[in-house]
């Protein structure tokens, strides 16, 4: 399927592990790929020194060796960065998902998958949440939402819901439940409220399972 020019996959059809999609394919020319290289490497460098909003686009340049042209017709800002930068540890995450083991993978029934899914998702915000906070908030309003990680997401709780037989209007309730697990709001819950990760998970679980079966 396609979404905003990006292929993604279906969670709940199979696909290789070798096709698992996060952006779309793209070949690259010898000289782009070294470029690219260098850039995400300055990126990396630069993010990790003086954290991901201290770190320009100039800077990271500078740093790359390349011109401010050339950075800036391949990533346009730093939030397409960070979301390359993410890649490796976007696809380790959907991977979990359609191939790993129960609770989180294929195995266990959809109300327990659902919440295996938001507590692996508030760690994932937690481990990388500079990166995605960049990525989500950069640019234009409303980033988050035509990512292709946001629209992975959607499916698979939309699947998940369906798979539990749940009467809610579903394609409202799966942003309701996304909601919570922005990077801005956990990262805010995190070191502005000094809120715990464990609270927090907690706090969404019972969100979520309230929904799915507010008699329980």
């Amino acid at each position: 399927m396609r979404h905003n020019g990006m292929t993604l996959r279906d969670p709940s059809r199979p696909c290789s592990r070798a096709n698992l999609p996060i952006l779309g394919e793209t070949t690259e020319r010898a000289d782009a790929a070294r470029n690219r290289a260098l850039i995400l490497g300055a990126a990396e460098r630069l993010f990790a020194r003086d954290g991901v909003a201290a770190t320009s686009m100039d800077a990271i340049a500078r740093e790359a060796g390349v011109g401010k042209g050339t950075l800036f017709r391949r990533f346009g800002d730093r939030g397409s960065l960070a979301l390359a930068l993410l890649e490796s540890a976007e696809r380790e995450f959907q991977d979990g998902l359609l191939y790993g083991p129960a609770p989180l993978g294929p195995g266990a029934p959809p109300c327990v998958r659902l919440i295996a899914f938001g507590h692996a998702l508030l760690a994932h915000v937690a481990t990388h949440g500079e990166l995605l906070l960049d990525a989500e908030t950069a640019g234009a309003p409303g980033r988050r939402y035509v990512t292709g990680a946001y629209a992975v997401y959607r499916i698979h709780v939309s699947m998940l819901l369906r798979e539990a037989g749940s009467d809610l209007d579903i394609d409202y309730t799966v942003d309701a439940l996304l909601a919570p697990l922005s990077a801005e709001l956990v990262l805010h819950q995190l070191h502005v409220r000094t809120l715990t990760l464990e609270r927090i998970a907690s706090g969404w679980e019972t969100l979520a399972l309230r929904l799915l079966a507010p008699d329980a």
